[in-house]
């Protein structure tokens, strides 16, 4: 009955987890890209005063015209570049885009590039087109990860049509810079491969206000899929909304798209949106703060310790620590839930290569971070002498 691609789809290691005790009130989580924190109250009532006025009813394909105005102001605002609100459109949460760029951009008969570690549903949104992939690894060397670009050129195929690159980076934290991504963008752009950049987490990065864009870089006319979301920036992960800039001239076809992905977001939700983008500064600063804060705690416990390599994240809420001599990422993030009680994702699902990492989410409070890290020494320093 099912399609190959579709049969050979396997759970990710992330849920594979945290399926087991999703909700126990005994575990502290760590495993899922989200902090403790709920969203802020004057979102929630933002969505609250559109359903008291009956804000229900279906609405433009590509979303609200006041919401992609909204977006397209907020992005001139933070990069200072002027981004048509034709070129917007806002499907439903930021992984229906990823799904939506791949299908647009990939078919049977093509070839995609993953640069990894990546997050591991975007191999699986690159599966169901058919398409075949490689993964391309980020290096890391001295304490930092980095992106080899005469790699990058090395890998590509006559058949490859899309790039798939997530900066800041979930899980290294990575962060690109400006001139890489217009030596990247030269790349693609002379064998007509397309830049699905994943920049979710742009506002999360901690030596600056927002992360570098390829919207910065690129021409309208470029082919690059820029891929952002209300999730991270206003602790809004639930409400499943995000947006999405494709070249211009592509209206008819993004409308046409949309409605057969899922007729754009929740009206409701993109009122919040609108919100979140003309109040949310505050609520951004205070989250890079408990981020930040998160981080430098992450580092002090892990990132001394002698059976642990740890590059210190330059963005996005994640560590990504190497534990020395592990064999099992899988199963030592089952032992970890089970002896004590904290849930982190195995390495081996962020790409190949990373059996021996784990994942962790710092977006936290200090006392439950805290709290969690000293049971993950424990079960590090136990582990490695079973």
């Amino acid at each position: 009955m099912l399609r190959k691609n579709i049969r050979e789809l396997r759970q990710n290691g992330i849920t594979k987890i945290a399926f087991k005790r999703l909700n126990d009130p005994k575990v502290i989580p760590l495993w899922f890209g989200e902090g403790d924190l709920g969203t802020p109250e004057y979102i929630r009532q933002a969505a609250k005063d559109a359903l008291d006025r009956n804000d229900t009813y279906y609405g433009h394909t590509r979303g609200k015209p006041e919401l992609r105005k909204a977006i397209s102001q907020y992005l001139h605002n933070l990069y200072n570049v002027s981004i048509d609100d034709t070129r917007i459109t806002i499907p439903g949460s930021a992984m229906l885009s990823v799904t939506m760029a791949c299908q647009m951009t990939l078919d049977p008969n093509s070839h995609a590039i993953v640069i990894t570690p990546h997050w591991p549903n975007i191999d699986r949104a690159i599966s169901v087109t058919g398409a075949s992939f490689d993964y391309l690894r980020l290096k890391q060397k001295d304490g930092k990860w980095s992106l080899d670009l005469e790699a990058v050129k090395k890998i590509i195929r006559p058949n490859t049509r899309a790039l798939y690159i997530n900066s800041p980076s979930n899980p290294t934290g990575w962060v690109m810079k400006k001139h890489q991504q217009k030596e990247l963008l030269e790349i693609c752009r002379a064998r007509n491969i397309t830049i699905i950049a994943d920049e979710v987490y742009h506002r999360m990065i901690y030596d600056a206000n927002v992360a570098p864009s390829f919207l910065e870089v690129a021409r309208p006319t470029d082919s690059v899929i820029v891929i952002n979301s209300f999730s991270k920036t206003y602790a809004m992960t639930g409400w499943r909304i995000g947006w999405m800039v494709t070249p211009e001239s592509l209206e008819e076809q993004m409308a046409t798209i949309s409605e057969c992905f899922n007729t754009s977001a929740p009206s409701f939700i993109q009122s919040a949106a609108i919100t979140a983008l003309e109040k949310g500064e505050e609520t951004i600063s205070s989250l890079k703060k408990r981020y930040h804060t998160g981080r430098e705690i992450v580092m002090q416990v892990l990132g001394n310790h002698p059976l642990i390599e740890l590059s210190s994240p330059q963005g996005a809420f994640y560590a990504f620590p190497r534990i020395k001599g592990l064999r099992s990422s899988l199963e030592f993030t089952q032992s970890l839930l089970e002896k004590e009680n904290v849930g982190v994702a195995p390495g081996y699902t962020f790409g190949p290569t990373n059996d021996d990492y784990f994942r962790l989410c710092f977006a936290q409070s200090q006392e439950r971070l805290g709290k969690a890290l000293e049971r993950i020494v424990r079960h590090v320093e136990n582990y490695s002498q079973i």
